[in-house]
């Protein structure tokens, strides 16, 4: 089994959807990235910063989960970053309300000396500075390094975003991102040229739609699970980098037959994921449910058929 080191936001959210409204409660990349790869029982650590507003509890959360948290900066008097969003009925889209970046905005990531040899990086939608900084700091080079970004960084800071995607192992976007990072609208032929960047291996997320891994010229497709309710997408890209990343670390096989099986899981996780507000549900997920859902998925993907 590997070490896993996480790098991302540790924030407050404060969402709204067509099902209600939250006041503050835990959000950011790193805690579902996080909460999801402990259902593998990994060792695991988080990079990140927070202010001095940011409860006890939440840390504790994490601890509680074998997530170390020796790398999570508490800024005195500072403010924890705050994110505020609408959804559209769709649930698809979004309107960011308030964007509070406080103590982020001065983020200077350390990376724990117990982790600066982990086997896994996983690089959480941040500023390409932090995480360039962050890959500098390791004292081995990591079995796998997994990036996910968005578009925001591609429309502020491409260049130092390209400098990060040229050494990683694998990326994980959304199809509209995938669109404009390669400026080719066909999903193969972005996949194409996105592995000409630098990434082996290329995971294009379709939100409901399910998920796509390219490498080498194959590809796989993972649906995404059909749920009778869908009651908030925050997260559930993060989440799904957390189990993708959180198999891989336990199973310490970096193949592609591997990432296959990393992406199923990742797709499991993220299916709990919408069912409540933010992480409510990943916090309370148990590994029956994990497993049972995962048979689910392993029945709506599995046919025999005979080819004549």
């Amino acid at each position: 089994m590997g070490k896993l080191l996480i790098v991302g936001s540790v924030a407050f959210d404060a969402i709204e959807t067509p099902f209600g409204k939250t006041d503050k409660i835990l959000g950011g990349a790193a805690p579902f990235i996080g909460l999801a790869a402990s259902q593998f029982n990994v060792e695991s650590a988080i990079v990140s910063i927070v202010g001095n507003d940011f409860p006890q509890e939440y840390l504790d959360l994490f601890t509680d989960r074998n997530i170390d948290i020796s790398g999570i900066e508490v800024v005195k008097d500072g403010k924890t970053f705050f994110w505020k969003g609408k959804y559209h009925n769709d649930l698809n889209s979004r309107d960011t309300l308030e964007t509070q970046l406080n103590v982020l905005a001065d983020f200077n990531p350390i990376v724990p000396k117990s982790f600066k040899d982990a086997d896994v990086l996983m690089l959480g939608n941040l500023n390409p500075s932090v995480q360039l900084s962050v890959i500098d700091q390791m004292e081995v080079k990591p079995k796998l390094i997994v990036l996910d970004t968005m578009n925001f960084w591609m429309d502020i800071a491409l260049e130092e975003l390209m400098e990060v995607i040229a050494k990683v192992d694998v990326i994980t976007i959304n199809d509209e991102e995938a669109r404009q990072l390669s400026g080719e609208y066909s999903l193969v032929k972005a996949a194409k040229k996105i592995h000409t960047m630098g990434p082996k291996y290329v995971v294009i997320k379709k939100g409901e739609h399910g998920a796509l891994l390219f490498h080498k010229g194959s590809i796989f497709f993972a649906p995404a699970l059909p749920l009778e309710e869908v009651f908030d997408p925050t997260g559930a890209g993060d989440t799904f980098a957390g189990g993708f990343s959180g198999y891989i670390a336990k199973t310490d096989d970096y193949s592609f037959d591997n990432m296959k099986n990393a992406v199923i899981h990742g797709s499991n996780l993220a299916s709990f994921n919408v069912e409540k507000f933010g992480s409510e549900r990943l916090q309370e997920l148990t590994k029956e449910e994990v497993y049972k859902r995962l048979t689910q998925f392993k029945s709506l993907t599995q046919f025999d058929i005979k080819l004549t």
